[in-house]
């Protein structure tokens, strides 16, 4: 297998690392009552829940498997959207391991073509809730926030097979995000909860209830 499924200080080339969403907040999509979101397309390759394959396509983006705990699977690739766009990772996890189900991919797909929104979104997000005290952002940092240009960069979605999906602010001058970024938690096509990732265990994957 490739890299390790999990984060990492800089970015790998089309190998983005991943997060566990936050601890408690973490929630389940708005769906039409069947996991899957409404109104979404096929999916591009549905999984059978069976052995974990080497690869699986999203919006026509090829993800390839990539080395992990062996309690999870994890597939990684890039993509570009829209087509003009810098190149964004994408990171798919099940757990236990196991090849993702149909609902899954479909949510994946969803995230891909919608991302330039979602990470317009997410940014206003932390521009506002960053400022809240429990973040404990310094004054020249609190000043940052204004800036038109956040300091918020390399954004990569994560998704996961129990329908929840964050993105992952790789880089970013915010202590809290030393060494590992800044993770928007999504609920549906809005975000609910930010927070950093400064410590080892927020880079481990799987289950947050495992880590509580």
């Amino acid at each position: 297998m490739a890299e390790p499924c999990r984060l990492t200080t800089t970015r790998r080339a089309c190998v983005p690392g991943t997060a566990s969403p936050a601890r408690s907040e973490r929630q389940a999509l708005a769906t039409d009552g069947t996991g899957v979101p409404a109104g979404a397309p096929p999916a591009d390759d549905p999984g059978a829940g069976g052995e974990p394959p080497a690869t699986v396509r999203v919006a026509g983006t090829v993800l390839s498997r990539v080395e992990s705990p062996s309690s999870l699977a994890c597939w990684s690739g890039c993509f570009r959207e829209p087509a003009d766009a810098a190149e964004a990772g994408l990171s798919l996890v099940v757990q236990p391991a196991a090849a993702p189900d149909e609902a899954t991919l479909r949510l994946a797909h969803d995230v891909v073509n919608g991302f330039h929104g979602f990470v317009d979104q997410a940014l206003e997000y932390c521009r506002t809730r960053l400022r809240e005290p429990r973040f404990g952002l310094t004054a020249e940092e609190q000043v940052w926030l204004d800036h038109p240009e956040l300091s918020l960069g390399v954004p990569e979605a994560i998704v996961w097979a129990d329908r929840t999906w964050a993105i992952r602010f790789a880089e970013s001058r915010l202590r809290l995000a030393d060494p590992y970024g800044v993770l928007v938690t999504f609920d549906g096509t809005g975000p609910v909860e930010v927070e950093g990732l400064d410590d080892e265990d927020d880079a481990d994957l799987g289950d947050p209830a495992d880590r509580e």
